[in-house]
């Protein structure tokens, strides 16, 4: 079994790093290879070829069985021909609603299609359910009512950056075919009527008792700033946890105590199982003798598995919950049916039977967390259990008990943070160097105090129950006080550059060694397989060389400019939410990812949102030697700048040279700044950045009259063989003097997909087609990259890591 589980996690693995899926001809010519393979393999005598060909079957089944959940999926998403239609229909509310800003967001299953002549739709969408503004209100939707909307649609669409979170295949895994949002009531379409208030089902019962879980610990517990933590901790709802919150959670090593993990299922699924094995054992203390019926170790074990099916539908049915879960029903249904198990088998069907359900769970990092972790402990406690029982027949005192028990948990922690710290480089850029300290305090602390007594206090009646989780919330304060004292000190994170696949190879095999059992020689040794990973730099331009990459950051512009020993940015992509912008969400991934800790310089062109959103939480993560802007002495990220780096506004004629590549700012001249007439825009710094015949213009939001005036005033310096299209290529800017001046070989536009401003315009667009531009816009390429060596080579992320399920225009 464990190398047909091997070869089929393998096999589902492979099939997640395609660009195309085949077709179902193809797909049922492999399964009847499968069928043949397994008939020829049971009829060998061989181990060694058997399990071989166990392994290559299994590839095949994963391959086939995880394209046919993804052909189904794709099938699922919206037309395109739909988009952005107004279409009313009837449907249910599916999912626990979740604050948007100025509304809600919530998955919705559409029952009936109430707009004539339309292909059909998606079962299951995301909508938003936004005020028409700040200070109005929506209706306020329930899990399990029924709804007459009208919603307009979009294909699913995300981000698509190096290192950044895949938006879209996380809505195909959740069977969601389009987002959208609900439009306001209007003259020419039907009211947003609620017509039922609930829709009976299992899944609609358990969002329900979800909801009012939140909601009892949210009214125990208002305004208090560790209520979302004990929300997550209750039923797996992360949503409004803050993002300094998750930073400290992940600099001190300790976020994986605040989702519902293996460690707090396990823990409450043994408490069941001990109180019921008390209970049974002096049958319910009754004069019947429950135990001659039934012994008391399987009632234990039904009694954990009932709690723990029920914590895991509380969670949500997250990866690590379904992980244990497993786990727990395989080492229940043996004790019942009075066989032995080993424990890797337990682990591997685990393995099989989370990617049968969720064939996607290899691209979230939780996945390998939870069973590597899991890997871990059975690795260093394989042969060593029986070794100390053997040790220990005779009776031990408590205190020597309680010994035994800190030494084996410190080991425990010991193996397992050593033994993650390859698989965490690879997938988080960093390592926590006070994970250890920070966890010895807050497992225990969250396992069996906070954990333990959110649950009881977010079901017992008030007012004990809010006590109990004043209470919780108090222990949260102190823990998270104590974890932010260690989040203080600049070396509690170790960051490095990701790591090629070699060198999390190498360091896997050196750690494997170092946690060998006792006895196993020089352990030591397997350090040395750690060089390549903690010798990794990372790669920069030559020198004379330079490279730029346009994020995508949505309707916004940030570019990271990089030389042979120097790096700036220019713009901060825009702010998404009040709690939420690209700084934190793109740009710092990104940087982290590259191994970049700090940069010589940040350039922000004008004051708009959509440039200088992110620049708030960037500085706060980042050091930045200068800042230049064209933004008011009075502007907030000006006053952040001056207090961490000196800070200069961009002007006409400033020029610098960093690894002889010419840099020189064109615009805007002192006369904008001493105008009060010019919006933003205006004062737009608009940089030029060159090394030999190659260059790129930064040209911001500058519009017409400002393209005019370069004309005027620097006709010469224009041209370039790059150009970052004017405010993201509006029917304002890109005249046709000012292209002709440029003359451009590519032209880069930074844009949100569907964007309200309808950047690019047609016109606009088919201008610089007329003039032999190759155009490259962010939300179709995703990430661009610009390599300026001794010719101009373009990469588009969504070309160079093409996968499946990105949307196709």
């Amino acid at each position: 079994m464990r190398s047909a589980v091997t070869g089929f996690t393998l096999g589902i693995l492979l099939l997640q790093q395609q660009a195309n899926l085949m077709s179902l001809p193809t797909l049922a010519g492999a399964v009847i290879i499968v069928a043949c393979s397994l008939l020829i393999t049971s009829q060998l005598k061989s181990v060694m070829i058997r399990s071989v060909m166990r392994m290559a079957g299994g590839v095949l089944i994963g391959w086939s069985w995880a394209s046919l959940i993804a052909l189904h999926g794709i099938s699922q998403q919206l037309s395109p021909a739909l988009e952005e239609q107004d279409i009313a229909i009837v449907g249910v509310v599916a999912s626990l609603p979740t604050q948007a800003d100025y509304g809600q967001r919530f998955q919705f299953n559409i029952e009936r299609v109430l707009s004539p002549d339309l292909p059909p739709l998606p079962q299951k969408v995301l909508l938003s359910w936004y005020a028409v503004n700040p200070e109005s209100s929506v209706n306020a939707v329930e899990i399990g009512e029924r709804w007459q909307l009208n919603i307009r649609l979009r294909r699913p669409h995300g981000l698509a950056n190096p290192n950044g979170f895949d938006y879209e295949v996380w809505l195909l895994e959740q069977g969601l075919g389009a987002t959208g949002s609900v439009r306001s009531d209007k003259e020419g379409l039907n009211k947003n009527l609620r017509l039922d208030t609930f829709v009976f089902s299992i899944k609609n019962c358990i969002e329900w008792s979800r909801g009012k879980l939140r909601d009892r610990i949210l009214n125990a517990l208002p305004n208090q700033p560790y209520a979302p933590i004990i929300v997550a901790l209750v039923i797996g709802d992360q949503n409004a946890i803050t993002q300094n919150d998750w930073n400290v959670f992940a600099r001190t090593g300790v976020n994986h105590l605040i989702a519902i993990s293996g460690l707090h299922i396990s823990m409450v699924a043994g408490m069941a199982a001990a109180i019921m094995f008390y209970l049974w054992r002096h049958s319910l203390f009754t004069r019947f003798q429950f135990p001659l019926l039934v012994p008391a170790q399987k009632m234990a074990a039904l009694s954990s598995v009932l709690v723990a099916m029920l914590y895991v539908a509380l969670a949500g049915f997250g990866v690590p919950a379904q992980r244990t879960l497993i786990m727990i029903c395989v080492v229940a249904g043996a004790m019942w049916l009075d066989r032995k198990t080993s424990v890797t088998n337990v682990l591997f069907l685990a393995l099989g039977v989370v990617l049968v359900v969720d064939p996607w769970a290899v691209l979230w990092p939780g996945f390998w967390l939870s069973f590597s972790a899991v890997g871990i402990i059975f690795y260093v406690s394989q042969g060593r259990r029986d070794k100390q029982a053997s040790e220990h027949a005779a009776p031990i005192p408590v205190f020597r008990r309680w010994l035994n028990l800190c030494r084996q948990a410190s080991t425990t922690q010991y193996a397992i943070t050593l033994g993650l710290v390859p698989l965490t480089l690879l997938l988080f850029n960093q390592v926590s160097l006070v994970s250890p300290i920070a966890n010895a305090v807050a497992i225990p602390v969250v396992s069996l105090l906070v954990t333990p007594l959110s649950l009881i206090g977010s079901i017992a009646p008030d007012p004990a129950g809010a006590a109990i989780l004043l209470v919780t919330h108090q222990i949260l304060s102190w823990l998270l006080s104590w974890l932010m004292w260690l989040n203080q000190f600049s070396w509690a994170v170790w960051q490095a550059p990701r790591p090629d696949i070699w060198m999390f190879i190498c360091a896997l095999i050196g750690t494997c060694w170092c946690l060998a059992p006792k006895g196993w020689p020089a352990r030591w040794a397997g350090l040395i397989a750690w060089l390549p990973l903690c010798l990794n730099s990372n790669v920069y331009p030559n020198e004379g060389e330079f490279k730029v990459t346009a994020l995508d950051v949505g309707q916004g512009m940030a570019l990271l400019i990089e030389t042979a020993h120097h790096r700036m940015l220019y713009d901060t992509g825009p702010a998404y939410s009040p709690t939420s912008d690209a700084g934190s969400r793109v740009i710092y991934p990104y940087l982290k990812m590259r191994g970049i800790n700090r940069l010589d310089g940040l350039m922000i062109s004008h004051n708009d949102t959509d440039h200088s959103g992110g620049a708030a939480s960037l500085m706060q993560q980042i050091k930045f030697d200068w800042v230049s802007s064209s933004l008011k002495s009075d502007s907030p990220v000006v006053q952040m700048a001056e207090l961490q780096s000196q800070h200069k506004s961009c002007l006409a004629g400033q020029r610098w040279r960093w690894d002889d590549v010419q840099f020189e700012v064109l615009h805007p001249t002192a006369a904008i700044y001493e105008n009060d007439k010019w919006k933003p825009n205006a004062r737009s710094c608009t940089l030029k950045i060159s090394k030999g015949d190659h260059s790129i213009l930064l040209a911001g939001d500058i519009e017409a009259p400002q393209e005019k005036e370069l004309l005027r005033s620097v006709p010469d310096q224009l041209a370039a063989t790059v150009l970052l299209a004017p405010h993201h290529g509006s029917g304002t800017s890109s005249t046709l003097a000012f292209l002709n001046a440029v003359h451009p070989r590519y032209a880069l536009f930074q844009l949100g997909y569907h964007n309200r401003y309808r950047h690019p315009k047609t016109e606009i667009w088919q201008r610089y087609a007329d003039l032999g531009i190759s155009r490259l816009r962010s939300d179709q390429s995703g990430a661009i990259t610009v390599n300026f060596t001794d010719d101009v080579d373009v990469e588009e992320y969504r070309q160079t890591h093409a996968r499946y399920w990105y949307a196709v225009d």
